[in-house]
């Protein structure tokens, strides 16, 4: 909220610096048209991250210090030399002073040969500085209650969750555990909230653990429900500011050496500064990998909630085509997104959209994370120009995200081609095999192949981990050409598979399943010797997402046999799990009999 305050940039990712002569925001492929449309040009400049000649925030930030301490007259203070960079402690997270911290000394050895020499700084602000330009308008902290996440969705219990953490913990020598991420808190306890964050069940919220206590650190009002007393009785609920004072004490407390474990890359800058580094243990918390490979009720819950999306969708788009095509009304781009999300809400579980639903109509669905609002850009649908729609749903059970683009009229034999590229790298990545702990971006290139054979790409990842009725974008797995990501790809894990194609100001294209990762070899009882070369688990991909891919929008001569059995095996499962879940004789049963039929190979 404070960075669309001050920059008017409403993208979900995304960082604002302001200098004394400058002001810019730095943001991905994702949303560079987005912020080229809403940012005041003669106030600020857009840095887009990745490409060449664009320093990241770090790098820009170096550079300046470097450039004031070059600058400065050597019989100056030191003090006065440094390059002092303001932050708000619990914005930012501590692992961006890690790396300021190291690019500075980096500098500071080129200047003088000397890496003690502090030539820059971070300085922790006590209020954020868009705060007190904000005054009395700026939104309160929500408090929405939370409610109980009930076993049967969630599969395992508080306390065998908190007996897991305390085992990690004793083979790390810890004695406190820090949890400040919202869906860490939300998956430790099971619970879930709606509102604190738009489109994800979080709350606002920390939690630490220790060897005899656990503690919830929120609002007291949104744990006044009598089940979520019931639910927590064994948790300790303490005021959200409390866990600074709590960490403190931990330190300080006499006796034994006090070790504390934080994910500095998933807490604030905040918590972490007030742990002596003598005390810190910094990696990947206990819940991480937890919450990532789904238990055997999360992903019952996720393919419920699939089916059940698919039968909105279903309903959705068959009321879309009977409006464009039959009625030959024009649709609004705002009108699809209510619509949409009127037939999810008829669904069984139902309880809001995932994330905002991207419903843009010609050029743009060029813009990857466009959200459509009343206005000049608007956009309306009818025959002439093809729509994309990313859209998904939370459930009680589990989180969904589709996108499928459509055409109600001609599409050109270009667009085809296209299209039909993409889907190809889609259907490449879902019959991949791979060795187990496969990091990601192995599998990127996978999906892009078909696309580079035409010279052409897309500028964001392939996919996305998601959360088990909780965020839909979830870590710590993705499959992306950012190699950085050495997170391996396990049994139980959920991710999107989403290739796509954008031409700028003309159309944007991008096909997305959900997928979940099973064991090639389920029945096997064999105990498979994982340092052995040629012995090794093997994973696949089992489809989650059940909705029918436009057949007409497909040049089939550019597929071969196994992708067009693919596809009729696919819409094969797709009629078969959302038809029971449809009206006989409705509109949707007879566009979805319509859609799943076997594609026709009479030309090839």
């Amino acid at each position: 909220m404070r960075r669309k305050f001050i920059t008017g940039f409403g993208g979900s990712a995304g960082t604002a610096v302001v200098t004394s002569d400058d002001a810019m925001l730095w943001t991905d492929s994702r949303y560079w048209n987005e912020a080229n449309m809403q940012l005041d040009s003669s106030l600020w400049r857009l840095m887009k991250e990745g490409q060449p000649g664009v320093p990241t925030i770090i790098q820009f930030l170096g550079e300046k210090a470097k450039k004031k301490q070059e600058e400065s007259r050597v019989d100056e203070e030191t003090e006065k030399n440094k390059f002092r960079v303001g932050i708000d402690p619990f914005v930012f997270a501590s692992s961006f002073a890690d790396e300021y911290e190291k690019v500075i000394k980096k500098i500071a050895i080129e200047i003088s040969g000397d890496d003690s020499l502090i030539i820059g700084e971070l300085v922790p602000s006590d209020e954020n500085l868009i705060d007190s330009i904000w005054g009395e308008d700026r939104p309160s902290i929500p408090f929405n209650h939370f409610r109980v996440h009930p076993l049967e969705y969630a599969g395992v219990s508080i306390a065998e969750k908190i007996a897991k953490i305390r085992d990690e913990m004793d083979s790390k020598q810890a004695t406190m555990a820090v949890f400040s991420a919202l869906d860490d808190v939300a998956y430790l306890f099971n619970i879930r909230c709606m509102g604190d964050v738009d489109t994800c069940p979080v709350g606002i919220a920390y939690a630490t653990v220790t060897r005899d206590e656990v503690c919830l650190y929120c609002d007291s009002r949104k744990v006044e429900s009598p089940s979520v007393q019931e639910h927590l009785f064994d948790v300790k609920i303490k005021p959200y500011q409390a866990i600074i004072e709590d960490i403190q004490r931990h330190v300080e407390e006499p006796g034994c050496s006090r070790k504390i474990w934080i994910d500095k890359s998933r807490s604030n800058l905040a918590l972490v500064s007030i742990i002596p580094n003598t005390s810190l243990i910094s990696s990947q918390n206990a819940i991480t990998p937890m919450k990532a490979c789904k238990n055997k009720q999360e992903l019952e819950g996720m393919r419920r909630a699939h089916e059940f999306d698919g039968a909105a969708m279903a309903n959705f788009i068959s009321w879309l085509e009977e409006t464009v095509v039959v009625q030959k009304k024009s649709v609004s781009e705002v009108e699809i997104d209510v619509s949409l999300t009127g037939f999810r809400s008829k669904q069984p579980g139902f309880l809001e959209c995932s994330f905002p639903t991207i419903a843009g109509v010609g050029s743009n669905a060029a813009i990857v994370h466009y959200s459509a609002k009343p206005g000049h850009l608007m956009k309306y649908l009818d025959t002439s120009e093809p729509v994309l729609i990313d859209s998904g749903g939370q459930y009680i059970f589990g989180t969904t995200d589709v996108t499928r683009t459509w055409h109600f009229g001609n599409a050109t034999d270009s667009f085809k081609d296209v299209y039909t590229r993409v889907l190809k790298g889609n259907i490449a990545v879902d019959n991949m095999v791979f060795p187990e702990n496969t990091p990601g971006f192995v599998l990127d290139v996978i999906a892009r192949q078909n696309l580079w054979e035409g010279q052409k790409d897309y500028g964001h990842g392939t996919g996305h981990g998601v959360g088990a009725a909780l965020n839909v974008h979830e870590g710590p797995i993705s499959i992306s050409p950012r190699f950085g990501n050495q997170e391996g790809l396990k049994m139980g894990m959920v991710v999107s598979n989403e290739p796509g194609y954008y031409e700028d100001g003309v159309f944007g294209i991008r096909i997305e399943n959900l997928l979940e990762i099973e064991d090639c070899n389920p029945d096997c009882t064999e105990k498979i010797d994982q340092t052995s070369v040629g012995k090794k688990k093997f994973l696949k991909f089992r489809k989650l997402t059940l909705i029918p891919i436009q057949q007409n929008l497909i040049d089939v001569k550019l597929l071969n046999e196994k992708e067009l059995d693919w596809l009729d095996k696919y819409h094969k499962q797709v009629l078969e799990k959302i038809s029971p879940l449809l009206e006989p004789k409705s509109l949707a049963m007879k566009w979805l009999k319509k859609s799943c039929r076997n594609i026709d190979r009479s030309n090839l």
